[in-house]
């Protein structure tokens, strides 16, 4: 565990990570490059049904300034330059997109001890400002974030979040939607040894009073294998599989199955990251 409470999109993080991340059903492949003035090219294709996306993304450091410039098959270049340790805990971004021109944005991130904050700002006439910040420490942490449209003087994102960290087990509790949707989330270590876990969400809509369960777990083979499986009340079941066959290299299998409609075929999902 770091020292400070991070920043407000941390709060959740683990449980979010072991529910939903890595699962999948379209096809994707990755494969990261390395030049001799080491400038990393990652080229990315994902295709969905019968639809096929393409990027690439060049990544150049040099000291504590990080380029990332990445082309799409659509001809958008997203341009991001991040500084780190500007000053001790300050890390700056600016981001733009061509030929969106009203895309630049420009973010500032504050870690301390004691508290994390994130500003954004559009870079337009009319810009929308996005401000997240955390108090507490490691083990308690209180946060907000908010978005204000200049442009129609009118917050557009009121979230509130609490988090409680342990040795084994976090629990976080996230206020949403302009305090519309409910969302109390459970992370637990049960075996550090074969990084086996626990996890559930509970999603509550003040609106349509409508709750929303997830649960899932995660288990690791042998130190290079880990599976995962989660359900949610919907009836979706998800599994998958993932490889490590070489050090940054992955490749993982997975699946859905809606549980109230067997009759419907499972969708499975692949995926292959490839890095020297």
């Amino acid at each position: 565990m770091g020292k400070g409470p991070g920043l407000y999109s941390d709060i959740g993080k683990r449980a979010r990570d072991l529910l939903y991340r890595d699962y999948q059903t379209d096809h994707k492949f990755t494969i990261t490059t390395y030049s001799p003035t080491g400038v990393a090219i990652t080229s990315s294709g994902l295709k969905k049904g019968d639809l096929f996306l393409a990027d690439v993304n060049t990544q150049l450091k040099n000291k504590n300034v990080t380029t990332d410039i990445k082309v799409d098959t659509n001809s958008n270049l997203l341009a991001t330059v991040t500084v780190d340790e500007a000053a001790p805990g300050l890390k700056t971004i600016l981001s733009f997109r061509i030929p969106d021109q009203s895309s630049a944005k420009l973010e500032v991130q504050y870690l301390h001890d004691y508290a994390g904050i994130s500003t954004s700002l559009g870079l337009t006439a009319n810009p929308i400002v996005n401000f997240s910040g955390v108090v507490g420490t490691n083990l308690l942490s209180l946060g907000t974030d908010l978005s204000f449209d200049t442009k129609v003087g009118a917050i557009t994102k009121c979230n509130a979040g609490l988090s409680f960290t342990n040795t084994d087990l976090i629990a976080s509790l996230n206020l949403n939607d302009k305090g519309d949707a409910l969302s109390a989330s459970y992370y637990h270590i049960v075996s550090p040894l074969t990084m086996t876990a626990v996890s559930a969400e509970v999603t509550h809509s003040f609106c349509t009073n409508e709750n929303t369960i997830t649960v899932g777990t995660q288990h690791q083979l042998d130190p290079l294998t880990t599976v995962k499986a989660r359900v949610n009340n919907l009836g979706k079941a998800n599994a998958l599989i993932q490889h490590e066959w070489r050090p940054k290299s992955l490749f993982t299998i997975s699946g859905e199955v809606d549980t109230k409609a067997v009759d419907k075929s499972a969708k499975f999902g692949l995926a292959l990251a490839l890095k020297p």
